[in-house]
């Protein structure tokens, strides 16, 4: 009778050592496969951009935004200053493309003091966004552009652009049932000089 009990402990010991064995294979599976181990170098973003919808690093940065890290070479001594330069662009805003179209083209040339005050008393929807747009990208200006003035720019550009359309369903006769939403961009440029060279702006025109 001894030599089962004998064979029996034995065949548990096996038994625990296989499963100790495989728990520890599990566990080194486990590490090598941690998302902090690959995605830390091969990642484009780091790690503090995973899950996170708001994060700023995943925000889509356009054409028109990309023009703000342009870099210019050195003036020369007796070279006029470069005026400062402004992109700034909002998209897939809720109004129509057209009615957007006349606002952008008001205000395109003046002051941004005097194209503020124009869109003050002008009751359209289009007219606060417009506004809300230039606010920002007049504290860009101070912020980040080193503008001295804020008071000192000028609207070189606002242009109107067909944003994303938004589709949803609704039901309508003859076996129909498109339902479409359409949307807008804006994109304006300030510059510190009153005198902008539209000839040279139009032919550097990208629309974001």
């Amino acid at each position: 009778m001894p030599a089962p009990r004998l064979q029996s402990a034995a065949g548990k010991m096996a038994a625990g050592r296989a499963l100790g064995a495989g728990g520890a294979w599990l566990r080194g599976l486990l590490g090598w496969a941690r998302p902090e181990r690959w995605l830390a170098s091969s990642s484009v973003f780091p790690l503090s951009c995973i899950h996170t919808s708001a994060s700023a690093c995943l925000q889509k940065v356009g054409k028109w935004e990309k023009k703000n890290r342009i870099v210019y070479p050195p003036q020369l001594p007796g070279e006029p200053r470069r005026p400062a330069e402004i992109y700034h662009c909002r998209r897939d805003i809720k109004y129509s493309k057209d009615k957007m179209w006349y606002l952008a083209k008001l205000m395109k040339g003046m002051s941004i003091d005097q194209a503020l005050a124009q869109l003050e008393f002008n009751d359209k929807k289009g007219a606060k966004v417009i506004k809300e747009v230039l606010l920002e990208a007049q504290e860009m200006a101070v912020k980040n552009h080193n503008v001295e003035f804020k008071s000192n720019l000028h609207i070189a550009e606002s242009l109107t652009g067909r944003g994303q359309y938004t589709k949803r369903i609704r039901y309508h006769g003859l076996a129909r049932a498109g339902m479409c939403y359409s949307s807008v961009s804006l994109n304006v440029a300030l510059s510190s000089s009153k005198n902008f060279p539209y000839e040279e702006w139009d032919r550097l025109k990208v629309r974001g």
